[in-house]
């Protein structure tokens, strides 16, 4: 990396070009930030100049065809989404991501139920290995976590209808419903939830169901402090209220998507989620 000289710092060529070439190489935002700030660049300098080289090369660089993705039935803006069993509050809609907030859909039983029930399953959460397309653990990713098969019980079978329902979304096309628990101190560093296209385990990832095109996240349990979902591209925080849901898609797997985010540490008390990826196709 180009080191900074002892006057005044400012962005340079070769800076930029370091940074292009960190984000091609597949290194998140913040990776490269910390390995920037380590070096010696003034924080804010190094933050103004890898937002602005990223927002060019993004826009230079040719991007995937989009895909149809699911989404909630937003025409007119609506208060209420009809869920099949039960009516959903909206909250907030944001166009660019894709990104909606939801209210109420699920009760404080069934979020206590999930809970009980991934409890005694739970272990160390894995990422997925790009490599090899397996999994493997992650310093970025520190929480516990556990699968349900789709429609193992009638609990996963009701949630999975509604979920169907108000994505208008098929329910073959979504993965296992995923419980994660964040003790204090645990987090998931800011990440994008599809398969990188340009990574070598990809194309046997993408035999199970193609790419994932949208993430629901569904907060079971409220710790005291901290836990927020982060969207760092948009400097939104979605705070984690238990029964509440973030809902946001990405029709292709490229960083123009805007979907970029991650969960805060714990400060305080536990948070537990529940997440549901889909797939472009029937998930087996």
């Amino acid at each position: 990396m180009p080191k900074p000289g002892a006057a005044a710092q400012t962005a340079t060529p070769a800076l930029r070009k370091w940074i292009v070439e960190q984000a091609d190489a597949g290194f998140a935002p913040d990776v490269v930030l910390a390995s920037m700030l380590a070096s010696g660049w003034d924080e804010a300098v190094a933050a103004a100049t890898l937002h602005a080289t990223m927002a060019a090369h993004q826009h230079q660089a040719p991007k995937p065809a989009a895909a149809p993705v699911p989404s909630p039935a937003l025409d007119g803006s609506p208060l209420w989404l009809d869920a099949g069993d039960r009516q959903v509050a909206v909250l907030s809609v944001l166009r660019i991501p894709r990104l909606v907030v939801l209210g109420g859909l699920l009760s404080d039983e069934e979020c206590d139920a999930l809970v009980e029930l991934a409890r005694p399953r739970l272990s160390r959460s894995l990422t997925v290995e790009t490599q090899s397309g397996g999994e493997e653990v992650h310093v970025d990713r520190t929480s516990d976590g556990m699968f349900f098969q789709r429609g193992e019980n009638p609990l996963i079978q009701r949630i999975e209808s509604r979920i169907a329902h108000l994505l208008q979304w098929p329910e073959t096309h979504g993965e296992g419903l995923q419980v994660l628990q964040y003790q204090p101190g645990a987090e998931y560093k800011p990440h994008y939830d599809y398969f990188d296209p340009h990574e070598p385990g990809t194309p046997h990832i993408l035999e199970r169901g193609g790419q994932r095109v949208a993430t629901l996240i569904i907060y079971l349990q409220s710790p005291e402090l901290g836990g927020a979902t982060l969207f760092p591209d948009v400097q939104l925080e979605v705070a984690p209220q238990r029964g509440n849901a973030v809902f946001f898609s990405y029709d292709r797997p490229h960083p123009c998507s805007q979907s970029l985010h991650g969960g805060a540490p714990v400060l305080a008390g536990e948070k537990w989620i529940a997440t549901k990826w889909l797939r472009q196709h029937e998930f087996n």
